[in-house]
């Protein structure tokens, strides 16, 4: 057996002993089964306008109420999972992709290159983040292309700081130094040697990423400058509903369950990752 599949095979144990690890994975697998069959699950049309159907409570028919255009909200919300996916794994993927690179040009070369990177990082962090983006999308026409990009291009900073640190340890071992003696580029030893050792702390910033995308739009959609109607998406529902609260609850306390439940189901997994790269950490 290879050391890499003993060493897998030991996160998995450890992963799969983590109950709340478990319990988070379960949440984040129904929410991709939910997006991925959304137009089997749904049982009405998410964007059929019914005026003999506006703001009623839930009932069978309509289990999680209808809105103020009398759309049925269950099938929004269910719509909805594939923006929040998408948003999450998009966004996050570039914010982690650009702290990837930049952490290990800071890290691998040091010197000016790094104090350039890591002193553009500290501006970029001394903006909050929250206000940069509503900034941004306030000058940029509010679509879910332009979402997605401003909030990966503003959540990178604590990857490129975690990449930096991984490469100040590792670029410093024997078989980087060996593989640097026999002449092997930069280009391969970061990408070859030293990066595919340094992506555990990157494989628990981009599951915590995504759980924080997902947050960002619903708050940039609950404000009006997230995913814009009729475009489904949980944010925007929440929008709605409050302008109704008094008289529609549903339309408050369903988006903003489904919300709460799947940020906890990925920070849960996300800490259970950790938890099984890191023994120490138990």
């Amino acid at each position: 057996m290879k050391p890499d599949d003993t060493l897998f095979r030991a996160f998995l144990k450890r992963l799969l002993a983590n109950r709340l690890a478990m319990a988070g994975a379960l949440v984040v697998g129904v929410l991709v089964a939910v997006a991925a069959l959304a137009p089997f699950i749904a049982p009405h049309d998410p964007y059929n306008v019914d005026v003999a159907a506006i703001l009623l409570p839930p009932s069978p028919e309509h289990p999680f109420g209808t809105d103020e255009l009398g759309r049925d909200v269950f099938s929004r919300m269910v719509y909805g999972a594939r923006v929040s996916l998408e948003v999450g794994f998009v966004a996050a993927g570039l914010a982690t992709l650009v702290g990837v690179l930049l952490g290990a040009l800071a890290g691998y070369y040091g010197g000016k290159v790094e104090a350039l990177i890591m002193r553009f990082t500290d501006m970029m962090l001394c903006f909050p983040t929250f206000f940069l983006i509503l900034a941004v999308i306030a000058l940029l026409e509010p679509s879910i292309v332009n979402i997605m990009a401003v909030i990966g291009l503003t959540s990178w900073m604590g990857v490129a700081r975690l990449v930096r640190a991984e490469f100040l340890t590792l670029k410093e071992r024997d078989y980087v130094i060996a593989a640097r003696s026999l002449g092997a580029s930069d280009a391969r030893i970061i990408f070859r040697h030293i990066l595919p050792n340094s992506l555990a702390p990157v494989l628990v910033a981009l599951t915590l990423g995504v759980a924080g995308a997902i947050l960002t739009e619903s708050g940039l959609s609950f404000l009006g400058l997230g995913v814009q109607p009729p475009l489904a998406s949980w944010g925007n529902i929440l929008n709605q509903g409050k302008a109704n609260i008094e008289i529609a609850w549903w339309l408050s306390l369903f988006p903003g369950l489904a919300i709460l439940v799947t940020v906890l189901g990925y920070n849960l997994l996300g800490e259970g990752i950790r938890d099984a790269l890191d023994p120490r950490l138990r």
